[in-house]
């Protein structure tokens, strides 16, 4: 257990280094000009028309009638031109941070983990057991079920605790799932990552927990709740930046972390597949061959 807390560890350290590095950075840039766009151009032709269908429904609901009643009375019926964005807001954040984490294991972990690998690396040989549509369909099915998961726990979520803890484990689930794969996919050979997964399954969970906590620091920027819709152009690109640099970050822990178990695992192979040394050769015995008789003991002639 020691070990792997401290490759842990580590490789933690190391991934934070490796954001500062000048490429990474750049590559950062790349899905996050490209979720910008989406995000803005979807709220530009979409976000008025949510928050009337929002409204309407909200108007339309009878279990809500004595709730707005009641508001009207102590003065708080604002509340609902509130309340509005924020349905939008949270119904589109796992949109979001979905997209976000597919954008960054598409674009950029298969850079990421070539960066990694020719710095600390070089010589681990690629055995790809991991194909580009073999990563894309795990990947999708990971997140169909991430989804799946995240619609069945939200009548949780009104349970105060399990509102901090079931979302991040979700997203966690699903950051383990896709980044594992993928920092595995281009070194280790289909039996390696099995086993790998197999026997570092907690700590690379552990990994995807911690970075799924850290993907909720954009609720922070969601929680401008009314200002939001003046700030939408400012607040979006914020919010997606962080999702990308945390999942940035995510992919290099997972990345000094999968490689450096791959390492050990093919150092543990070769050390048990190792030619055992020649035994000794054995010491000839005087009666196992004959001794020619001298010239003194021939008989004479």
């Amino acid at each position: 257990m020691l070990p792997r807390m401290t490759l842990l560890l580590d490789s933690f350290w190391r991934a934070v280094a490796y954001c500062m590095h000048p490429r990474v950075i750049a590559l950062s840039l790349v899905p996050l000009v490209l979720m910008v766009a989406l995000a803005l151009g979807l709220g530009y032709f979409y976000w008025d028309p949510a928050l009337d269908a929002v409204r309407t429904w909200l108007d339309a609901s009878a279990l809500l009638t004595p709730v707005w009643r009641w508001l009207d009375g102590v003065g708080a019926g604002n509340l609902k031109t509130v309340l509005s964005p924020l349905i939008v807001i949270f119904a589109v954040t796992p949109v979001i941070v979905v997209l976000s984490l597919l954008a960054v294991a598409v674009l950029m972990t298969p850079a990421l983990v070539s960066l990694v690998a020719e710095r600390r690396f070089a010589g681990l040989a690629r055995k790809r057991g991991g194909s580009l549509a073999g990563g894309l369909l795990w990947s999708f099915g990971s997140t169909l079920l991430a989804l799946l998961a995240l619609l069945v726990s939200v009548p949780f979520w009104l349970v105060p605790p399990l509102i901090l803890v079931l979302p991040p484990l979700i997203w966690g689930w699903l950051t383990y799932r896709v980044m594992a794969f993928d920092a595995l996919a281009e070194h280790a050979s289909k039996d390696e990552r099995v086993e790998l997964l197999r026997r570092h399954r907690p700590w690379l969970l552990a990994i995807g927990v911690l970075t799924g906590y850290l993907g909720a620091a954009p609720s922070v920027v969601w929680a401008s709740g009314a200002l939001f819709a003046a700030a939408f152009v400012i607040l979006v690109p914020i919010a997606i930046w962080i999702y990308t640099l945390v999942f940035a970050f995510s992919s290099l822990w997972f990345a000094h972390y999968g490689l450096a178990a791959l390492e050990k695992l093919r150092a543990e192979a070769a050390g048990a597949v190792a030619p055992a040394a020649p035994p000794p050769e054995p010491v000839a015995l005087a009666h196992d061959h004959p001794i020619a008789p001298s010239s003194g003991d021939r008989p004479a002639l």
